[in-house]
């Protein structure tokens, strides 16, 4: 068992540079000739900025090939939106880690839409987790509170348990290649993005939780993504705290325009 942090402790500075990451979930949007076109438009506005920003694409499964085969030879990523934890088996509907692989180099795990939506827990997330690493797959593990759980002021508590529990059994070296996004659940969709000082202290406390667990090289190296509400006229303020490597966007990266206007904004800070 991993040992984790009181909730109300904080990482020292660190003058780790960490390459900015842009990632758009599409969620259950985009017909593959609407993913194919949206993926051409984003290569085609983001050439010039990769070298200074990662940028990822997670469409529906049904245009990972689609979208796959239009960033291979670029510098965009493809993640996968979820996927099961076995490799293979009479799960009806559900996508294994092995497929994923054939496709995508990361993928999405434990957003809240799948944990409010489809009852998975942070058990499910935990395997999940496991066998993304061992096929070889980038997690990007989401975290967050509900409105009413920041109200009870649960925000630190539920943070730290989902995370503990999420990553309980990997090994710091694993750690390292992370990407954890607060996305608290309130702000996703709502219009209502949560205050960049209070994103930036979530996303500082997560790093002082990996640093506990895994050691101050691997939260180091780890990134950590704000999610909720992104646009590109809030997104600056979300990159000036240290312990904010980038987003998980949502609505914006929906459109060619909005999604390149937040990789513009990360490659200039």
């Amino acid at each position: 068992m991993h040992r984790w942090l009181p909730v109300t402790a904080l990482t020292t500075r660190s003058d780790t540079v960490r390459k900015p990451l842009i990632a758009g979930n599409w969620k259950m949007n985009c017909t593959t000739t609407e993913a194919r076109e949206l993926a051409r438009g984003v290569v085609d506005k983001t050439t010039d900025l990769t070298d200074r920003v990662d940028v990822t694409l997670a469409p529906p499964f049904t245009s990972l090939a689609a979208v796959a085969a239009v960033t291979k030879g670029t510098a965009v990523s493809v993640a996968a939106q979820d996927m099961h934890w076995a490799d293979k088996g009479a799960f009806t509907g559900e996508i294994s880690p092995l497929m994923v692989a054939e496709l995508a180099s990361q993928v999405i795990l434990g957003h809240s839409e799948r944990r409010t939506l489809f009852h998975e827990t942070d058990q499910d997330v935990n395997r999940k987790v496991h066998a993304a690493l061992a096929h070889g797959l980038t997690p990007i593990l989401c975290v967050g509170e509900t409105l009413e759980q920041r109200e009870a002021e649960q925000t630190d508590l539920v943070v730290t348990v989902q995370l503990a529990d999420a990553l309980e059994g990997i090994s710091a070296g694993e750690a390292s290649s992370l990407i954890v996004a607060y996305e608290p659940v309130w702000a996703i969709g709502s219009g209502l993005p949560c205050d960049d000082a209070e994103a930036g202290r979530v996303c500082t406390l997560i790093r002082s939780q990996l640093a506990e667990a895994f050691g101050p090289a691997a939260a180091d190296s780890a990134r950590v993504l704000y999610g909720g509400s992104v646009k590109p006229g809030n997104f600056g303020a979300y990159l000036h705290h240290e312990d904010i490597d980038g987003a998980l966007v949502g609505g914006a990266s929906l459109e060619a325009d909005s999604f390149n206007a937040l990789v513009r904004t990360a490659a200039e800070q």
